[in-house]
């Protein structure tokens, strides 16, 4: 490991940063900086090749050849006193380590690459866990209409569990940039539309889901090829959007599979 630059002031610099992007979702945005908590998300990220700008972690922790290990991939190293560690987490067992990665600039929009799309989805842990289907059942892209939960912010990326990695990721998008998708819109809607088993799903598509308590709005249902009900014959009122995206992804995997 690279010689470690050891931290005890509660106002140094990068724990006053750390502890924003912690707590504040809009900070991802304003420092341009991604907080990764734990090994989970380190390893994650690895695997996929990023570089962290630095490894963060307790000084307990990087007596621990496990832990070294993973923070000699940063570019830099910093250890925590243990008495301020537990402030840089909202959680309440915080993992010994994490890395700060640069805000990944938006990519280019694939026009014709399986994509989810994000209409105004507000919770952090509804949002995370779309990415983390997404990324299982074969999607490779995701846009995030504006009014979507941040999708580097903290809470996205513990529910996401690494699917981050895995995907194209256009965040905080203008309605306008699904006019360059060349696949078929496909809409959820509560009570409205084709009863999505035995329905004939094209590929690839994108699927969009919507705002938690007012779905996906008229302008993007009207522009859909395809709007799609999930029965409930149970009678509730309606499906919690994480839960129905996860249904709706795996129709589109089945119907590939069926041919």
């Amino acid at each position: 490991m690279s010689e470690p630059v050891v931290i005890t002031s509660r106002d140094n610099p990068l724990l006053v940063k750390l502890r924003r992007l912690a707590r504040e979702p809009a900070a991802t945005r304003k420092l341009g900086a991604v907080w990764l908590e734990g090994e989970h998300l380190c390893r994650a990220a690895l695997a996929r090749g990023v570089r962290p700008r630095a490894a963060v972690l307790s000084a307990s922790a990087v007596r621990e050849p496990a832990w070294a290990a993973l923070a000699r991939a940063a570019a830099r190293v910093h250890v925590v006193d243990n008495a301020l560690w537990n402030g840089l987490s909202t959680l309440e067992s915080p993992a010994p380590l994490g890395f700060v990665l640069d805000l990944p600039a938006a990519p280019a929009l694939q026009p014709d690459a399986p994509t989810v799309v994000l209409d105004r989805v507000q919770d952090a842990g509804n949002v995370g866990s779309i990415l983390r289907s997404a990324a299982a059942l074969g999607f490779v892209q995701i846009v995030a209409l504006a009014g979507t939960a941040g999708l580097w912010t903290p809470k996205v990326l513990r529910a996401a569990m690494g699917a981050h990695f895995a995907l194209r990721l256009l965040d905080a998008q203008p309605p306008h940039t699904l006019e360059a998708l060349r696949v078929p819109l496909l809409a959820t809607s509560s009570h409205e539309g084709v009863a999505l088993p035995g329905a004939a799903l094209p590929w690839p598509c994108a699927w969009v889901f919507g705002h938690e308590g007012q779905g996906v709005q008229p302008a993007l249902l009207a522009r859909a090829a395809m709007a799609l009900r999930i029965p409930q014959p149970g009678g509730e009122e309606s499906l919690n959007v994480a839960a129905a995206a996860a249904i709706c992804l795996y129709e589109s995997l089945r119907a590939r599979a069926l041919g």
